[in-house]
């Protein structure tokens, strides 16, 4: 199984609406709120280069936005 990483916060609605897809597809995964954890926020401008989320990292693919074709693809979801 892959391992999915989803930088979020807890206003955003394509955070909402990422994680509701993923549930929906039982995919697990590990949920980093940048709101109010510094060095993850850190981490996630680091390797993804901008400061909006969501942020996926998918065995460590990043993903910025909720693009959900990309995401279908990587977690091999039909």
């Amino acid at each position: 199984m892959a391992m999915v990483k989803l930088y979020t916060t807890p206003t955003c609605v394509y955070c909402f609406s990422l994680k509701q897809f993923l549930k929906e597809h039982k995919v697990a995964f590990e949920e980093i709120d940048v709101s109010k954890d510094e060095k993850a926020a850190k981490d996630m401008i680091e390797k993804s280069g901008q400061m909006g989320v969501p942020v996926i990292e998918i065995d460590g693919e990043i993903v910025v936005g909720f693009d959900k074709e990309k995401i279908s693809e990587l977690l091999k979801i039909k």
